[in-house]
């Protein structure tokens, strides 16, 4: 068997995935971050800041990166709402039930239900 000792040199040049298409990066002025990064802090009942971030043409962790940036340099202040849910202490009495509207649905609840049950009911309300 021959001494045959050389060798070949291979070349790897970093590359984006093929199935991935090849963008330039873009820069988003100051004014525009501001504008997106504002616009999730007064969400409407139903937006999210992932549909902000798509309206956009940008990577959701894009946006939620700049916004938690912005809330703990307390460049930004998230707005405190009413409509925000929260939860009151009920006393149940035999009858008692009670009705919540949101979005146009009508929630109607026992006293026998629990708050875990009537989060997961309201969260199933507001993704329909």
């Amino acid at each position: 068997m021959p001494d045959d000792r050389s060798f070949h040199v291979l070349e790897a040049v970093a590359n984006r995935l093929e199935a991935s298409p090849q963008r330039p990066r873009r820069r988003w002025s100051a004014e525009a971050k501001s504008r997106l990064i504002e616009a999730t802090l007064t969400l409407k009942p139903g937006a999210n800041v992932s549909a902000i971030a798509r309206q956009a043409g940008m990577a959701p962790a894009q946006l939620f990166g700049w916004r938690s940036k912005a809330i703990k340099s307390a460049a930004v202040t998230p707005h405190r709402d009413a409509e925000r849910l929260g939860f009151v202490e009920v006393t149940p009495t035999a009858s008692a039930s009670v009705e919540i509207e949101l979005g146009g649905v009508v929630i109607r609840a026992g006293a026998d239900i629990n708050e875990e049950q009537l989060v997961r009911i309201i969260r199933a309300v507001r993704q329909a």
